[in-house]
């Protein structure tokens, strides 16, 4: 009810009330002592608000509590009470989460028999893993210190439903005394030390619906079988990824007919994917990225129908990009860069009108843009970098309303810059204020997606994801000409621009109106005239290179450029202001990263001229040599 302040002590006057809930508002105080008075409490409802302190001993006297509820209070810890596990023989919840308690589990709380429910996610909790001789129902210790190894949770086998022990630093193997847990539907053991290989006999019950071992040390061929499957339950998710497990996907991965979600990332698996994986005609999700997987996209994925996000990124994947794929209608994300992919895009995958990101980025593809990729309305990501697309970029490239990335860097792209409406999209014409923009500038023009599955209720899945990517376009290493169009220094929203490398002419328009911009790159051109404007109200501009260009004039200190000594290399008719007002020649330090790019690309220039120099001097002077009659006659005498 948005309530705040501190409770008012009157609130203890109540002898006989049995339930107490005030979770969800605003209190910032400590837990009243008085609250020990009302004896007749069954339930007591506190989290989620602002108290602080410690817990009240004065609440050992609610001998016939059932539910304490602290979570979500992040300043409230210290240890947690010694007496937590005796002072009500009736405790069945106990959720102190998200909070800030330190230290180990009273040793009362492992024998607490009335207890079904324990959370004490969240905190800061350590010492040795122990077993619980309760059964309990839920079970929550994730996101603490707690090491030592698994307990096998044998006064849980009929009752555990939930068990949560991600991130902590738990060691050792994985005991096939876990798939004993008949009742278990959730087991998260993420983000710990696991390691070793997974036991044939470690084979789970149909019941359990999410399966997490991910970020261990797992090693070893994955399971031919990890949990029992039937035609109506069974594994939602499977995460495995981010472990050492090697060798090929199991064919028996396929028969988990209710998978919705499988990650398999970053292992060491080989082979090819499955050509079944199209029986899994619930799967939303699928990550197979960073690993060794070879042969082709299977055409029988378009069986999963539902797919939202396919994302075989670093791997060994060869074949073409199947027109049939174009039956995955919803699919979200689409990234399978940094394969060896070839062909063009198919114009079918005009069908796939869903999609927001698509990373086809160092692959073997070739031709030019598809119409295909008009279809994409959503589009929030393209990425078409280090293939062998060319062609004239099209008119329709600036169309997309709801981009935030453009990079089709490292092609062979020719012609204009297409002059289009370059405020089309919302966040190259206004932008958004994110995290990203005060991220290191390094790979920040590089997409970072994270997947969110959240499984609700029995067998309903949640999917979402977070795009980490500055608001950018990056047309560099083409062979692109003609001027820069105006419009695309309007645009105030863009915080990256990358044209280096290309042929460009003509004036550079004036910066003045890209407030957020952060990095601009339009070095080894052939830009002439005066450099632009003043940049001294681009407060976040952190990377500028106009090296290697025809810029001419004297640039002033007022100008701002002074905060980027190195960015004028490369421009012998420019100078700037030097601290007695005269005039220091640009062509000095060069930019630190392409002093490199422009040694190599003039040794081989060098190169180049001599190998051709050499070739003509050889021809010309064999053929004055052949022309001379005394000296041909002597040729063929010789060769005959």
């Amino acid at each position: 009810m948005n309530l705040s302040g501190q409770i008012h002590p009157n609130l203890c006057k109540l002898p006989f009330l049995e339930h107490l809930v005030l979770s969800g508002n605003n209190f910032t105080c400590t837990i009243p002592l008085c609250f020990g008075t009302l004896r007749s409490l069954k339930t007591l409802h506190l989290g989620y608000n602002r108290f602080y302190g410690t817990v009240p001993d004065t609440l050992m006297r609610l001998w016939q509590l059932k539910e304490l509820v602290l979570n979500g209070n992040k300043d409230l810890g210290g240890l947690i009470p010694w007496w937590v596990g005796n002072f009500s023989a009736q405790l069945e919840k106990l959720d102190i989460g998200f909070n800030s308690f330190h230290g180990e589990i009273p040793e009362s709380l492992l024998y607490l028999k009335s207890l079904k429910y324990l959370d004490l996610g969240n905190n800061n909790l350590s010492g040795t893993l122990s077993d619980f001789h309760q059964s309990l129902v839920f079970l929550n210790l994730g996101s603490n210190q707690f090491s030592g190894t698994l307990p096998c949770f044998s006064a849980c086998v009929q009752s555990l439903r939930v068990l949560n022990l991600a991130n902590n630093s738990v060691m050792g193997g994985m005991p096939t005394c876990m798939a004993s847990l008949q009742a278990l539907k959730r087991l998260n053991l993420s983000f710990n030390h696991l390691s070793y290989e997974l036991s044939p006999r470690l084979v789970f019950s149909e019941k359990l619906l999410v399966l997490d071992l991910s970020n261990n040390d797992l090693s070893g061929h994955l399971p031919s079988k990890i949990a029992e499957t039937t035609e109506k339950s069974g594994l939602v998710l499977l995460d495995l990824s981010h472990n050492r497990f090697s060798g090929e996907i199991p064919l028996k991965i396929t028969e988990l007919k209710s998978l919705q979600a499988l990650f398999l990332s970053n292992n060491l698996l080989v082979g090819e994917i499955p050509a079944r994986i199209g029986n899994l005609t619930y799967l939303q999700v699928i990550d197979l990225s960073h690993n060794l997987l070879s042969g082709s996209i299977p055409l029988n994925i378009v069986g999963c129908f539902q797919l939202l996000a396919l994302i075989l990124n670093n791997n060994n994947l060869s074949g073409e990009i199947q027109p049939e794929l174009d039956a995955l209608d919803s699919l979200k994300i689409l990234d399978i860069s940094n394969n060896k992919i070839s062909g063009e895009i198919p114009l079918t995958l005009a069908g796939c009108k869903s999609l927001e990101i698509v990373d086809f980025s160092s692959n073997n593809l070739s031709g030019t843009l598809s119409d295909a990729i008009t279809k994409w309305s959503n589009l929030r990501y393209l990425s078409l970098a280090q293939n062998e697309f060319s062609g004239n970029l099209p008119s329709w490239l600036f169309t997309f309303q709801v981009i935030r990335m453009m990079d089709f860097s490292g092609n062979k792209f020719s012609g204009f810059i297409p002059d289009g409406n370059f405020n089309m999209s919302i966040n190259f014409k206004n932008g958004e204020l994110d995290k990203m923009q005060r991220e290191p500038f390094g790979t920040m023009h590089n997409a970072d997606t994270k997947v969110f599955i959240i499984v609700t209720g029995s067998t309903e899945l949640s999917f979402s994801y977070v795009l980490s990517s500055v608001v950018g376009i990056d047309f560099s290493n083409n062979v692109l000409d003609g001027e820069i169009p105006v419009g695309l220094f309007g645009l105030r929203g863009l915080q990256y621009l990358n044209l280096s490398h290309n042929f460009l002419q003509g004036r550079v328009p004036d910066l003045e109106k890209m407030w957020r911009l952060r990095a601009l790159d339009i070095s080894h051109n052939s830009l002439s005239g005066h450099i632009p404007g003043n940049i001294s109200s681009l407060q976040d501009l952190t990377l500028l290179d106009l090296s290697y260009n025809c810029f001419s004039g004297f640039v002033t200190k007022k100008q701002g450029y002074w905060r980027f000594p190195g960015a004028f290399a490369g421009n012998p008719d420019l100078c700037l202001e030097s601290s007695d007002g005269g005039c220091d020649p640009a062509s000095l330090p060069v930019v630190p990263g392409n002093a490199l790019e422009g040694e190599e690309d003039e040794g081989w220039i060098s190169v180049w001229v001599f190998c051709l120099s050499a070739f003509l001097s050889f021809y010309f002077g064999g053929l004055a040599l052949f022309c001379s009659p005394r000296a041909r006659n002597y040729i063929l005498q010789t060769k005959a």
